[in-house]
């Protein structure tokens, strides 16, 4: 892969669960941004090269870093690896999420969901400088919890996304001492990624209830709305909706 170590003014652009779906789109966007992307990916190697490669053979610029991030010593040696290999971090993108597993045991969810997402960014944070950028990627289900109905298979995933997201919020104080930007990316159900499929096989309603109040926003709408987010200034903690207009009307008095 073609490692860039911080020159040719390039950002250093890290995408976790980079290996497909919005993640692999994201990855390859921020490459047409002219960043050097570091494709993340935890099993699916074979795909996380393949993602770089592609973005390579475009006249971009990617590396792939095997990590899961629900493992602590895994984060660890991630930001080991991108502090030796590049010295810095200036796009970090928390994309990669869990919980609908089938094998998926007790605590799995939370622990992918928020404390993952706390570790990445204490970890990652001594390499972010100011003017970095953090984004957040959730789901309405998530960001909305406790305020909109949730299907009774993501309510797992929408709790520990919203506490995910709730935690990161929490660390804005110390992203601000170094000048670093948190960017929350709130989708609908968005169409063709795996937890829609996954959702369309337990619960096959609830994905027809919110294709009823128009089409879902597609993974390529949605990686630009990431992408977006880290090049377009705004205040910190800012929420970028893409999709379900529905969630966003404000309740009738």
């Amino acid at each position: 892969m073609d490692e860039v170590p911080g020159g040719e003014g390039r950002r250093i652009a890290l995408v976790t669960g980079a290996s497909r779906g919005i993640g692999a789109d994201t990855a390859r966007m921020l490459a047409g941004v002219g960043d050097h992307v570091v494709v993340n990916y935890r099993e699916k190697a074979k795909r996380a090269h393949a993602v770089a490669e592609a973005i390579v053979h475009s006249g971009g610029s990617a590396s792939v870093l095997g990590a899961d991030v629900s493992d602590e010593g895994s984060v660890d040696r991630m930001a080991e690896q991108v502090a030796e290999q590049f010295g810095r971090l200036d796009v970090l993108v928390l994309n990669a999420s869990g919980g609908l597993e089938i094998d998926a045991e007790p605590g799995y969810a939370m622990r992918i969901n928020r404390d993952a997402q706390v570790r990445i960014v204490e970890r990652m944070l001594p390499l972010m400088g100011a003017g970095s950028r953090i984004v957040f990627v959730t789901s309405h289900q998530a960001h909305f919890h406790g305020r909109k109905p949730v299907p009774a298979e993501y309510e797992p995933i929408a709790a520990s996304k919203r506490a995910g997201e709730d935690a990161l919020r929490a660390m804005v104080p110390a992203l601000d001492d170094r000048g670093v930007t948190l960017t929350v990316v709130s989708g609908d159900m968005i169409d063709g990624t795996i937890i829609v499929r996954l959702l369309e096989r337990r619960n096959p309603g609830a994905v027809a209830a919110r294709r009823g109040h128009g089409s879902l926003p597609t993974v390529e709408e949605f990686a630009r709305a990431i992408v977006d987010a880290t090049v377009t200034d705004a205040a910190t903690g800012h929420t970028v909706y893409v999709g379900g207009s529905d969630y966003l009307a404000a309740p009738r008095a």
